[in-house]
């Protein structure tokens, strides 16, 4: 990255003015906030540690990041013994150190060949390939990795590997674990002092399934809500990041210098993504961050210095690019800002294959990445040949041989902080095993409290709420009982699909929550989830919202809310026409445009995604016996509301900031949540993509076509829920399946060749998606069989599905996952696909369809054609 100045910040309060000056343009509010909290004045610089790289090596125009001492000084006796151990290393088993494998692609016979200083889990990999595997399974299979890389034959001493997840809201790759509220709820809270028992309890569950290692906390400051990771960020603001970066890391990893650190029931911590990835532009996940070298380094830094300050012995180097430059091979990043300038002395790790997109580098292939200050690559399914160009690198000398030692001996160094060349295998630890300790009473109780700490109060018309919970309540909506879509993605699965209650044997959905306070009180608690009735209840509670989605896959081209599926607001009118009340209670990964929403509701609550403790939201929502609340809204905005659909990015401090609700805005019971009902209006135009659903509810998203072809001709729109190609060889109409005409129904007469169609209003970019492993998802029922082959397809790329449809039972809806990676084997250009989805055959065929969406598969991946 090619910096334009010459900046050093000042120490102490000049560097606290510099900081909040640099907060969101420097508002009199911010500049206020950010002063009176302070910043201790910074301690002066180390002397050089013996593996530092060679200072004054930035570029002449490097703008500095602070000084910072880390808690955890340095002992010359693990100095030492990381010498020692060095020493006695092949240069086989020092290449092996930096390369981390997945779970999904490696065995404990690779580890004892190959002596990996590393593993981890992605979101889809657990143990047998089974992402409800039960607890002890896990622990079992860390023993397995351990007991390998211990029996293996070493140059020197041995050197145990260490187990890294994504823990990044309670250790939510296992069944039974407490799950918390995502990032963008505990932003909400500002309450530090929960977000440190929050990784107390998150750290204590992983070591009892013998994990060593939580790839968290997230520092991302967001600035685009469009960006599909915006939930994993606690603010908008730095301040809120900067204020809990530390705190985060002392409840995973202990306090440095106490005897508890990195001790039993702690796992060590890496602070993520090193540097910018909440700042790309139009919040494209793995994007570019445009921001000046100062922005990048006073707001999206801002989290770094406290979390080195704490003792954080991990740092994971971003995705995404800066100025045009991929952060994983950017040396003024990731070996002047953070190792020089902020002293940092622990190591850097990849994100997942992220060395593979820098120029000049392929994910078996890397070199560029170590020389920039990459200590471990995440290699998940490159290992094998990521271990076989870096070794011979290194005897080339295109790596050299001393920077392979500085990225061993950091990696050393923090496993001898975290005791494990004293540790025995992981089931024989302190605390493995003891399974009852996931999800206890105990754990719960925090995330409970983090839930009721966490929603916010966005309008309560004449007072609605607290609701009497001695009245008949009727729950609605298909967040009402759903323990997955209150948690989100990473939880259990990647993107959080594929899963059901029966997954959470510790949770509480909402509704659950609803149920047990009301019960308790003598009321009636009915769950309905289109919101029918037998009785006109008192009140109608209705939860909602975004679908789970991780990483790209969440990424939208608007902030606007299901809009091209309007089943809740319907559901929303429908109560309220009938002179119900109607509390919303809103689950997203961020604040979105849902004016029409908020108009239908007497009270609307901001949940976003409040995890497994779904009683925390009855806490709230009801009152005690003597009707005054049981617990009031605390709740403050971290992000700011959205008044309009073009409304991102929308940050605080900007130009003409004009928010419906602004950054801190959240009601509580002693004020007026009046609110005058909202514009609707949307602006012309301002959707150009599909946010993953090509085709729901019998309705394609905005500005696109549902069109159908006969062979030579062009696509006829469909217009309403019926029509035809000028043939007549293909007619389309509306049909049921979940409610009225909200599938539909296409019919072939087998005179010729036809094609169903959806054609984007823009092409659009399905590259990231292809690369992720996603699919194409289609929700169909054979109504009559093919009488010839049949085709899916993407632009002009076809597979055949022929075979499968033939199989299908008649009549019964089935699903089917065809992995993206086939259509761009088959020659779509998956930068600019133009042609999303098609469907074709010269036979006769009658095929309802109901969804067809680009996500993760619940299960694994279909073939690449069935004819």
């Amino acid at each position: 990255m090619k910096i334009s100045a010459n900046v050093r910040p000042a120490q102490g309060q000049a560097w606290t003015r510099a900081l909040a000056l640099a907060l969101l343009l420097g508002t009199a509010a911010c500049t206020a906030a950010t002063t009176e909290s302070g910043v201790e004045t910074a301690p002066a610089a180390p002397s050089a540690p013996a593996d530092a790289p060679a200072q004054q090596s930035a570029s002449a125009d490097h703008v500095r990041w602070p000084s910072v001492k880390s808690g955890v000084a340095r002992d010359p006796a693990v100095e030492a013994r990381v010498e020692k151990i060095l020493a006695g290393m092949s240069v086989e088993e020092k290449v092996a150190q930096t390369i981390q494998p997945d779970i999904a692609s490696v065995t404990p016979a690779d580890m004892r060949r190959y002596k990996f200083g590393s593993i981890l889990n992605g979101g889809n990999s657990a143990p047998g390939n089974n992402e409800t595997a039960p607890a002890r399974e896990w622990l079992a299979l860390a023993d397995a990795f351990w007991d390998a890389a211990m029996s293996a034959e070493w140059a020197g001493e041995k050197i145990p590997p260490i187990w890294g997840s994504d823990a990044v809201h309670g250790h939510t790759n296992v069944v039974g674990a407490t799950i918390f509220p995502h990032n963008i709820g505990l932003g909400a809270m500002r309450n530090p002092d929960v977000i440190q028992k929050i990784g107390e309890v998150t750290a204590a569950e992983m070591a009892l399934t013998g994990i060593d290692w939580d790839f968290s906390p997230t520092l991302a400051v967001v600035r685009d809500d469009r960006w599909g990771r915006s939930y994993e960020g606690f603010s908008e603001d730095p301040e809120i990041v900067r204020s809990y970066a530390g705190r985060m890391v002392e409840g995973l990893q202990g306090r440095p210098g106490t005897p508890g650190f990195l001790g039993a029931g702690k796992v060590i911590s890496s602070a993520k993504h090193f540097v910018g990835d909440g700042g790309t532009s139009a919040g494209k996940d793995q994007g570019d961050n445009p921001s000046t070298p100062e922005e990048l380094r006073d707001i999206h830094g801002a989290g770094y210095p406290p979390a080195i300050e704490a003792g954080v012995q991990a740092i994971m180097a971003s995705f995404s690019s800066v100025r045009g430059e991929k952060t994983t091979g950017d040396r003024d990043l990731l070996t002047v800002a953070l190792k020089e300038d902020m002293n940092f002395d622990g190591f850097v790790v990849g994100d997942w294959n992220a060395h593979g997109q820098v120029p000049g580098c392929s994910n078996t292939s890397c070199s560029a990445a170590m020389n920039a200050g990459l200590d471990m690559y995440m290699a998940p399914d490159s290992w094998r040949g990521l271990y076989d160009s870096t070794l011979a690198q290194v005897r080339s000398g295109e790596i050299a041989q001393a920077r392979l030692d500085e990225a061993v001996r950091r990696i050393l160094r923090v496993k001898i902080r975290a005791g494990m060349f004293e540790k025995p295998k992981p089931s024989a630890r302190p605390m493995a095993g003891e399974f009852n300790r996931l999800g206890s009473p105990e754990h719960r109780a925090v995330a409970r409290q983090a839930v009721r700490e966490s929603l916010v109060l966005l309008k309560n018309q004449n007072k609605l709420l607290p609701l009497s919970p001695k009245r008949n309540v009727l729950v609605a909506g298909d967040g009402a009982d759903n323990i997955a879509k209150q948690s989100g993605g990473w939880t259990i699965t990647w993107q959080g699909t594929g899963i059901s209650n029966k997954d959470f044997p510790n949770g509480q959905s909402i509704f659950g929550g609803i149920a047990e306070t009301v019960k308790a009180a003598g009321g009636t608690a009915t769950l309905s989830t289109d919101g029918s009735y037998k009785s006109k209840p008192d009140a109608a509670i209705v939860v909602f919202g975004e679908e789970p989605y991780a990483e790209f896959v969440g990424d939208r081209p608007t902030i606007e809310y299901s809009p091209a599926d309007k089943k809740d607001l319907e559901l929303l009118q429908k109560l309220k026409k009938a002179g119900i009340p109607v509390v919303a209670v809103f689950l997203s990964g961020r604040p979105m445009w849902v004016n029409p929403e908020i108009n239908a509701s007497d009270a609307f609550v901001a949940a976003f995604l409040p995890g497994s403790e779904g009683g925390g939201v009855a806490d709230v929502l009801f009152a005690d016996a003597a009707g005054k609340p049981r617990n009031d809204f605390k709740g403050k905005l971290s992000y700011s509301w959205p008044k309009r659909v073009d409304q991102s990015p929308l940050n605080r401090g900007d130009t003409n900031y004009d928010p419906l609700f602004a950054y801190g805005f959240g009601l509580t019971y002693a004020d007026a949540g009046n609110l005058a009902p909202l514009s609707e209006e949307r602006p012309a135009g301002a959707r150009t993509g599909a946010d993953g659903v090509l085709f729901g509810r019998g309705t394609v998203p905005g500005g696109w076509t549902l069109g159908l072809r006969d062979e030579g001709g062009p696509a006829s729109p469909v217009a309403g829920n019926a029509g035809a190609t000028g043939t007549g060889r293909l007619r389309v109409a509306g049909v049921d399946r979940r409610a009225q005409e909200d599938a539909r129904r296409f019919t072939w007469s087998g005179q010729g060749w036809a094609a169903a169609q959806i054609l984007a209003a823009q092409p659009i970019d399905l590259t990231r998606e292809a690369n992720g492993e996603l699919s194409l998802i289609l929700d169909y029922r054979v109504d009559a069989a093919p009488s010839a082959p049949v085709t899916i397809g993407m632009d002009n790329a076809t597979l055949p599905i022929g075979g499968l449809l033939r199989a299908a039972p008649v009549g019964q809806w089935a699903s089917v996952a065809i992995p993206l990676r086939c259509f761009a084997t088959a020659g779509v250009d998956m930068s600019r696909i133009a042609i999303p989805f098609s469907f074709a055959t010269a036979g006769r065929l009658t095929l309802s369809i109901s969804d067809v969406r680009v996500a993760s598969a619940a299960g694994p991946q279909g073939r690449c054609g069935q004819e």
